[in-house]
């Protein structure tokens, strides 16, 4: 009932009930039979498809490595891949912006595929690492060409894998904010920044509610073909249930393996070229955006300070972070449950959980503000709102860390703990706890870095004097002066540090191939 009871009051109350407002106004028909309507859903999805592409392309390199090659520096490798998945995505724009200041359709596709190259590296590297080298050995033997193996036998055993993770990145990449929010301006939205420009600026619920509703289909339809896809993953990864050593590369391995250097080499240039702008000025190098954050900007632009608002930030993300782990540890438990009763209610549970990822951030926080004075206390003014809904965001993807992990635990142990009298809460103590816990560690840290950096729900509901970093950095970048202008580099510096740290910690407690992320 918690997970339940979680989605149904933080979620589909509030999207419900802006959604329904929409509708009680009219007017939502009109937007969607406005050509200017699908022109906005063709950009969406144009500029998702072709992040997608460019992120499995990049992302398969980097796969072959992480499952298959036995190198120096591989944890390197891996603590680099994740990195820009977990930087806020104010952070990332700010970081393509130093390289396209007008922005444009190419910055924005780079930079949604720069989230999610860790996405294809994570998800099908673990398949990879599963999979059987005989059969692609035995293609060889027969006069196979390696690209020809690899085409006729080792691409089909992993289209399942970049199934699921192609579906997931779409589905990021269909609903980014803050890249499009910070690199397309005026010129380029689409459905999330659309939604929030009609909700916070005009006012216009009808047509928020009617791209809110297209945009809440579209999601549904992609979290279900991931769904299916993401269970074929898995029925992959049970047939292949063997550990497979890796080896050093050979012959032509080793150009993948370059390629693979290559895509390292390009995540990490956005991120130095966001550190060098942060320590550059006109008149040269100086740490004058650094010592600045101890102050409110040029001229009175931020309510607080930005180490204020740093330890807002830290804050809200410990709370977010718990909440999440609570809620996500016991839908992962149900989901076990479900699964191992052989009930189909879980994959309906196990989409709904994901469905927080792909509804509109302005709509779940706008839904926030017209229902929340209905709780106890008037809801709208609790210091727990951002958290909440930072919550949301976090809670999949602690699901999707945990999830294998308990349901790779043997039932047998836990059904000879039971027969020898242990309680069921003591067998989730003395079974399951010591084999999941390193991973639910790993899951903590992940959530809180993802909640450390979001931007979309609380750049809605964060209040002028607790707002969080990633609001500061937007407010300080829409204002004149260079001052704001270096604080804004100066604290995305500060967050990438903090985010490498978490990434590191997480990298040594992973347990190997754990989870889809």
């Amino acid at each position: 009932m918690l997970p339940l009871a979680f989605l149904g009051l933080f979620f589909a109350w509030p999207v419900l009930a802006i959604v329904s407002l929409g509708l009680r106004e009219g007017g939502v028909a009109s937007v969607l039979v406005d050509g200017d309507t699908w022109e906005l859903v063709g950009f969406t999805l144009g500029q998702a498809l072709a992040s997608t592409v460019v992120a499995v392309v990049a992302g398969m390199p980097l796969a072959f490595v992480l499952a298959r090659c036995r190198i120096r520096g591989l944890g390197v490798i891996r603590a680099a891949v994740m990195v820009p998945f977990v930087l806020p995505t104010v952070v990332v724009g700010l970081a393509f912006r130093t390289f396209w200041p007008d922005g444009g359709v190419l910055p924005i596709v780079l930079a949604n595929a720069f989230f999610n190259v860790a996405v294809v590296a994570r998800t099908v590297g673990g398949l990879w690492a599963h999979t059987d080298r005989r059969a692609e050995d035995a293609a060889r033997a027969l006069g196979a060409s390696r690209p020809r193996a690899f085409l006729s036998v080792v691409l089909p055993a992993l289209a399942p894998a970049i199934g699921s993770a192609a579906a997931v990145v779409f589905l990021f990449c269909a609903t980014s904010f803050g890249v499009v929010l910070v690199l397309g301006g005026s010129r380029y939205r689409t459905l999330e920044t659309e939604i929030y420009l009609r909700t916070v600026e005009l006012f216009d619920l009808s047509g928020a509610a009617a791209l809110s509703l297209l945009q809440f289909l579209a999601v549904l339809a992609v979290l279900v073909l991931g769904a299916l896809a993401r269970r074929r993953r898995e029925t992959a990864l049970a047939l292949r249930d063997r550990e497979e050593l890796a080896r050093r590369p050979s012959g032509g391995e080793w150009y993948v393996v370059f390629a693979a250097f290559a895509v390292v080499a390009a995540l990490l240039t956005p991120v130095v070229g966001l550190v060098t702008r942060s320590l550059s000025t006109r008149d040269g190098w100086s740490l004058a955006g650094y010592v600045a954050l101890n102050t409110r900007g040029d001229r009175g632009t931020l309510a607080v300070t930005g180490i204020d608002a740093a330890v807002n930030s830290l804050r809200t993300a410990f709370d977010a972070t718990l909440v999440a782990l609570v809620v996500g540890v016991f839908s992962a438990v149900v989901l076990v449950g479900l699964r191992r009763s052989g009930s189909r209610v879980s994959e309906v549970l196990d989409t709904a959980l994901m469905l927080p990822l792909g509804v509109s951030a302005v709509t779940v926080g706008f839904g926030y503000l017209i229902t929340m004075d209905a709780l106890p206390g008037d809801f709208r003014t609790s210091p727990m709102l951002v958290p909440l809904a930072q919550a949301l965001v976090v809670t999949p993807l602690i699901v999707r860390m945990v999830l294998p992990v308990l349901r790779a635990v043997d039932e047998r142990l836990r059904q000879a703990a039971a027969t020898l009298g242990a309680s069921p809460l003591r067998v989730w103590r003395e079974v399951d706890l010591p084999l999941a816990g390193r991973s639910l560690v790993a899951a903590a840290g992940f959530g809180y870095v993802v909640a450390l950096g979001e931007f979309g729900a609380t750049s809605f509901l964060a209040r002028p004097d607790a707002p969080t970093l990633p609001v500061v950095i937007a407010r300080l970048m829409s204002r004149p002066g260079e001052l704001n202008s270096q604080m804004a580099y100066a604290a995305c510096a500060l967050l990438m540090v903090v985010t490498v740290g978490c990434v590191l910690l997480i990298e040594r407690l992973r347990v190997p191939s754990s989870g889809e992320f």
